[in-house]
């Protein structure tokens, strides 16, 4: 049965908390409880920040379903289903499908490097695997290929449950231009917390927000702030959260987020997956600062 509940607002790109090499599912389901405590309002499941490229098949479906069944309905969920192999990102989707997600997100695949007419195809092959929301998510700098403004609207003409795009492109010319092209018929979303306000500027609905694991209700708030036309208050918000968005970035997604969250005891461990590792001593020393300094603004 379709899904046309929309997705919008803050929905977090979930951290896959591990402890000795595994998954800590109980570490996982109090995050999904504090999340929606919070009031964010979705979940995304096994996306980059949640380490999908280290997740074997079987994990990834394990953690899906785990947030599935501990969110209870209470927001939807968003499980990441890309792969840079089109079979597999067709096998995740249908298993995500039956793990009843509300929605799947589907990046570009990366290191091959598909023409506009590969991603097409691909999207198309995962879009045929399942009848629930798909969100498509261009991240160039990640992937090496952008999908294209056409593609998207050709896959939404093609497909009407490929509604929603995460972008992650850097450029609000290009959120304009996605939704000059394909209308109300697209939701697009923030894929970059610093650029949230200015893709929400020219019509973006939310972010997929790795900065809400650690900071939710500012993050609800300056959305919801965007949402409602007051951009005033979001502009100031967002100044005051901006130099926590940047660092936590200062290394690769999620090293550094992790490692605030543990500051946080919201985990137990920033354990990450090779090649990732954990974070510098100066970057956490700079990444704690930061941390430190917003924390005594509050």
């Amino acid at each position: 049965m379709k899904s046309s509940r929309p997705f919008t607002g803050t929905i977090t790109a979930l951290v896959t908390p591990f402890q000795a090499g595994a998954v800590a599912f109980d570490e996982l389901r109090r995050l999904v409880d504090w999340q929606i405590k919070c009031g964010i309002d979705g979940l995304v499941p096994v996306g980059t920040t949640g380490e999908s490229p280290t997740l074997d098949a079987d994990e990834a479906l394990e953690v899906i379903r785990c947030v599935v069944e501990r969110a209870r309905g209470r927001v939807p969920v968003i499980a990441g289903t890309g792969s840079n192999d089109t079979k597999k990102a067709v096998a995740l989707t249908r298993a995500a499908h039956d793990a009843n997600v509300t929605g799947l997100l589907v990046v570009a695949p990366y290191y091959n490097r598909p023409t506009q007419e590969g991603l097409f195809a691909h999207f198309s092959a995962v879009a045929e695997a399942t009848d629930k929301p798909v969100v498509l998510y261009s991240i160039p700098g990640r992937c090496g290929v952008e999908i294209s403004v056409n593609v998207i609207e050709r896959l939404r003409a093609k497909y009407e449950h490929v509604n929603h795009v995460k972008e992650a492109g850097g450029n609000v010319d290009r959120v304009d231009q996605i939704i000059q092209t394909c209308g109300k018929s697209v939701t697009v979303l923030s894929g970059d917390d610093p650029l949230t306000i200015p893709f929400m500027s020219v019509g973006a609905q939310g972010v997929i927000s790795v900065a809400s694991n650690l900071v939710p209700r500012e993050v609800v708030k300056l959305v919801n702030y965007a949402l409602a036309g007051d951009y005033a208050r979001a502009r100031a918000l967002h100044r005051r959260l901006y130099p926590v968005f940047k660092s936590i970035f200062i290394e690769s997604n999620p090293s550094p987020v992790k490692a605030a969250m543990v500051r946080a005891k919201l985990i137990g461990s920033d354990e990450v997956r090779a090649p990732l590792g954990p974070l510098t001593a100066a970057n956490r020393a700079t990444l704690f600062g930061v941390l430190e300094d917003f924390s005594a603004k509050k």
